[in-house]
């Protein structure tokens, strides 16, 4: 018969064999197959049929990441094409997760359905789901939750000042004492990956008003009567009559000696009404009268009495 053998054709026996009575001859005709890796396109003749058989004899491995367009495993189709993509390592931030995966080249979309990352409602991915992703690509998955928190806080009470002349000057009192309120605030708290980035107020209910403190302010200006011992007399002789800010301390203060400038027991000596002054204005061991506390000596100095300013003993901080 007259037939051509190609280049490439599989024969056997060989050509050079003498033929025979009843010898066999076995021919394959080859044919061109064209691979495609990641694009770049090489031809080569085969007689194989099944893809592997083809790819193992172009010297060319496959892993178990790359793709195929038809099955490793399968006959290749009647149009000799084996096309192949190489697969790589891209790393995968899904929310707090962080992993190296395997993937071909495809959109960020399509990366994302291959690896069963589904995403919620409030889901943010950084990349553009169109883009191809390349070796050493990043994907993130921002993993965005919002919830709604309802706290209360306490409403603080407003504090409202007024003069008062029946009270000494420098002194307050509380005659209405204040109410903390309560109100109910309503936040919409958005979490990224598990960590509070934003919280909106959504509304706020007031459930308790509050009730405000009044308080009075003193105004009354102490007048003191400062004058000497005349001999032979237990009371003043007539001095000056002055105004002057008036404090009160007690002996029995911590660190206090009970001992007045002047050498007095103010502790032994409760009874006694004593006064600090400053010596410039009245003069240290006069007697003095003062409105509200009535005759005492004064007998004390103290580093804050300066000019008209005194401070009356009393025997206790509550007095005081």
């Amino acid at each position: 018969q007259n037939i051509d053998v190609a280049e490439h054709d599989k024969i056997s026996p060989s050509l050079n064999t003498k033929i025979v009575n009843g010898l066999a001859i076995s021919w394959e005709q080859a044919k061109e197959v064209t691979i495609s890796v990641d694009g770049n396109q090489s031809k080569v003749w085969t007689t194989e049929t099944q893809v592997k058989d083809i790819l193992k004899e172009a010297n060319i491995e496959v892993s178990e990441h790359d793709s195929l367009a038809q099955g490793i495993d399968t006959e290749i189709g009647a149009d000799n094409k084996i096309d192949i993509q190489k697969a790589f390592q891209v790393s995968l931030v899904d929310g707090v997760n962080k992993r190296q995966v395997w993937s071909t080249s495809t959109t960020v979309a399509n990366f994302l359905k291959q690896q069963g990352i589904q995403l919620n409602e409030f889901d943010r991915v950084e990349n553009n789901l169109k883009d191809v992703i390349t070796p050493q690509s990043k994907i993130t998955v921002v993993r965005v939750e919002k919830v709604i928190d309802v706290v209360e806080e306490s409403l603080d009470f407003a504090i409202e000042k007024k003069q008062d002349a029946s009270l000494q000057q420098g002194k307050q009192k509380v005659v209405t004492a204040g109410q903390n309120g309560l109100v109910t605030k309503t936040y919409e708290v958005v979490k990224e990956n598990g960590q509070v980035v934003a919280k909106n107020l959504q509304s706020k209910n007031v459930v308790k008003e509050s009730k405000k403190q009044v308080v009075a302010v003193g105004t009354k200006t102490v007048v003191a009567s400062a004058a000497t011992v005349s001999r032979g007399s237990s009371e003043p002789a007539s001095g000056k009559e002055f105004y002057v800010t008036a404090t009160a301390y007690t002996p029995n203060c911590t660190g206090c000696s009970g001992i007045s400038a002047t050498g007095i027991n103010l502790k032994s000596n409760s009874g006694l009404k004593v006064i600090a002054v400053d010596p410039s204005v009245i003069k240290l061991g006069s007697k003095v009268w003062v409105e509200g506390y009535g005759t005492a000596i004064a007998g004390d100095t103290g580093g804050a009495i300066k000019g008209n300013r005194i401070d009356i003993l009393v025997q206790s901080e509550s007095q005081a």
